[in-house]
């Protein structure tokens, strides 16, 4: 079970929502098998930018181009059917059983032979247990819902992730153990990934590159340890702060112990 992650281009990429510019003449290049994290506060543009790479959302001006195509003459479908999405609400279907949510993207792409295969592989991938895929959406927890979602995403056997926010609403146990665990399988399927995220200590943790948006254009993009070593910008310094002044109070609490 092996994919090879697609480059991503995007080339003076605008989004305007009547007078407000959500994403402005970006110009950005993600290369194939990355794990990048767009960081920023509520109402960068992050979660537009990534709906404009899957055409949820459609660019204003500019051009997006997966693997040197540019998506406006692909079909939605078909590209959608390239690229795994996942995002905080999970949006499991409740009247569906956990395979059928799996292979939903198998069904609606015509592939029947080998269905009940793929979705037990998934299930073994994202560390379930095989009996869970007869059971209902509402019988699982918040972690295994989410960890469904993740399959679902990986049914059609995409190269590339896009992921908006999905593991926010999960407890912080819950959300460092699926974090993790996605890193091994972005590693081990040779995804390329892109995760948008409120958390700049997850962003941290699981990216290769950050991407510090405001007011729709980027702007700090460097490494978690470049981030860390400071002197890239004032956006990136607060964000960075939270964490940093975190791990300096549990460090001065357990000093005191």
């Amino acid at each position: 079970m092996s994919t090879i992650g697609p480059s991503i281009s995007l080339n003076n990429v605008s989004r305007h929502f009547g007078a407000v510019k959500a994403v402005d003449e970006l110009s950005l290049k993600i290369e194939a098998g990355s794990l990048v994290a767009l960081v920023g506060l509520s109402g960068s543009g992050k979660s537009t930018l990534l709906k404009m790479i899957n055409r949820l959302v459609e660019p204003s001006s500019g051009s997006i181009l997966v693997d040197n195509e540019r998506v406006e003459n692909i079909d939605p479908h078909v590209l959608r059917r390239r690229i795994g999405y996942v995002f905080q609400n999970i949006g499991l279907f409740p009247h569906m059983t956990i395979a059928r949510n799996i292979a939903i993207g198998l069904e609606l792409a015509g592939e029947i032979e080998g269905r009940s295969n793929r979705v037990a592989a998934l299930l073994e991938l994202v560390e379930l247990p095989q009996e869970m895929a007869l059971r209902m959406p509402g019988q699982l927890s918040g972690g295994q819902q989410q960890r469904v979602g993740v399959a679902r995403a990986l049914a059609t056997r995409p190269g590339l992730m896009l992921m908006d926010e999905p593991f926010g609403a999960l407890d912080p146990v819950t959300r460092d153990n699926l974090t993790e665990q996605y890193k091994k399988l972005h590693n081990k399927l040779d995804l390329t990934t892109i995760i948008v995220t409120h958390d700049m200590a997850e962003a941290l943790y699981l990216a290769d590159r950050i991407l510090v948006m405001q007011d729709g254009q980027i702007k700090a993009d460097a490494t978690p340890a470049e981030l860390l070593s400071g002197n890239i910008g004032e956006e990136a310094e607060a964000l960075v702060a939270v964490p940093r002044a975190q791990a300096e109070h549990f460090h001065a609490l357990g000093q005191q112990s």
